[in-house]
């Protein structure tokens, strides 16, 4: 049986990459560099991960390393080590020919850049790389940051699915949860966004807030369902430890009242069945799509089945023939590395085994809903229905999955628990340690 605290307690919950972050380190970035400066082992898809660590506020929730206090000229800084550090990786490798399949600008906000300053980036990546095969380009954007211009600017440079991070429409909770944006914002963006007529459209939402309801629930999906994204990506607070949030309560400062994880799960639950009764369809645990037959989420499908993600910017995160790194953490090491040393900023890595690497992709992909197990015996000469036998059994008896010949199922108990599922998949040495 998965067990589990009720109370939304300090630590991580969502499951982004295996083995865990914490067990990343600065002794395997030999094997980071052989990766880089050797060409693909396969043909995988690749794509490119920018971050843009700005923001006008710091979300009390957020746990992504961002920055609130540069002024113009630090951005141009921060551009300048971010276009030479393209410049690096394009004559990498790695890159081996391949075009780009899907590039994503995240953050942070990158939508905090003017159009100037993004015309400027996207000039100077684009004496380097370019994503004109590209199947997809995603750009976040907080709504407050946008313009009519701005957004014109955007379709011009290629992006193609654009991110909104609504949060939820109330502005008494968007207050009290540090967001910079309020409700009225959300409206004005929306108007120019359609008007764009941009292949794709995400509405990202966020369940447990801090002053969330019931009522202010059921309105936010309502809201959401008049505005018709092509996509909704709902995701259950938690509160990892280096959070605003996290330190008040770890400092013994004032009880915060996140929604525990029963009621967080019944908001999602309901989130599906009235994002189903308008005409969408689930995508994976967090995202209901308009149109399952079309391109939604290339990022997410192809880094899930072990493409490799060329990650640019601090603290980014990727994954180069298997092995995983890092960017330098901080801001004065990473535009040191690039600006003056002339290097790419790597700070830490993790070479998997053939065995980690399976269990990323198994773990990742279950939280789409559903698995073909015959995949995982072509690619990994493994058959995991057997193999973790035990695991499968539990969470059967759970109610979380049903297992069909070579199908695997997630029921909708196991769709709310989808990451809660995932650890007891987990190497024994990696059970029980920290996340991050």
């Amino acid at each position: 049986m998965t067990t589990e605290a009720t109370k939304t307690e300090v630590g991580s919950y969502f499951i982004s990459n295996y083995p865990p972050f914490s067990q990343w380190s600065e002794a395997e970035l030999p094997a980071v560099e052989s990766a880089l400066h050797s060409p693909p082992l396969h043909d995988e898809p690749l794509g490119l991960y920018l971050h843009i660590p700005f923001c006008r506020k710091r979300c009390k929730f957020c746990y992504f390393r961002v920055y609130t206090d540069k002024n113009a000229s630090d951005v141009e800084t921060y551009v300048s080590a971010l276009s030479r550090e393209i410049e690096l990786v394009s004559k990498l490798p790695i890159m081996g020919g391949r075009p780009f399949r899907f590039v994503y600008f995240g953050g942070g906000t990158p939508s905090f850049l003017s159009a100037k300053q993004l015309t400027s980036l996207v000039d100077r990546l684009r004496a380097n790389i370019n994503w004109d095969q590209a199947e997809e380009v995603t750009f976040e954007c907080e709504p407050g940051t946008l313009s009519q211009p701005k957004i014109v600017t955007l379709k011009e440079l290629g992006v193609t699915r654009l991110s909104l991070g609504v949060e939820n429409f109330s502005d008494a909770v968007l207050e009290e949860n540090g967001r910079a944006h309020l409700s009225g914002e959300v409206y004005k963006a929306w108007d120019w966004i359609k008007a764009a007529d941009f292949a794709n459209v995400n509405i990202d939402l966020i369940s447990g807030m801090v002053g969330e309801s019931w009522d202010n629930w059921q309105e936010n999906i309502k809201k959401t369902i008049e505005l018709s994204p092509d996509s909704v990506t709902i995701y259950q607070l938690e509160l990892p430890f280096n959070t605003v949030y996290s330190k008040d309560i770890l400092g013994n400062t004032r009880e915060i009242p996140v929604a525990d994880w029963p009621t967080k799960r019944a908001w999602l639950s309901f989130a599906y069945d009235e994002l189903q009764a308008a005409g969408y369809h689930v995508s994976s645990a967090y995202t209901l799509v308009k149109d399952p037959t079309k391109v939604n989420f290339s990022y997410r499908d192809n880094l899930w089945r072990g493409s490799d993600l060329l990650s640019t910017g601090v603290a980014s995160f990727g994954h180069a023939s298997g092995v995983h790194y890092q960017n330098k953490t901080e801001w004065g090491d990473y535009t040191k590395s690039l600006l003056e040393e002339n290097k790419l900023p790597l700070y830490r890595g993790m070479k998997p085994t053939s065995h980690q690497l399976l269990i990323r992709e198994l773990i990742l992909n279950l939280k789409k809903g559903y698995l073909d197990t015959s995949y995982f015996t072509h690619k990994f000469g493994v058959n995991v229905l057997e193999h973790f036998a035990d695991v499968w059994q539990s969470h059967v008896d759970d109610g979380y999955l049903t297992i069909d010949g070579d199908r695997v199922n997630l029921t909708r108990q196991g769709l709310l628990h989808a990451d809660a599922m995932l650890p007891p998949f987990f190497e024994q040495q990696h059970q029980g340690v920290r996340y991050t």
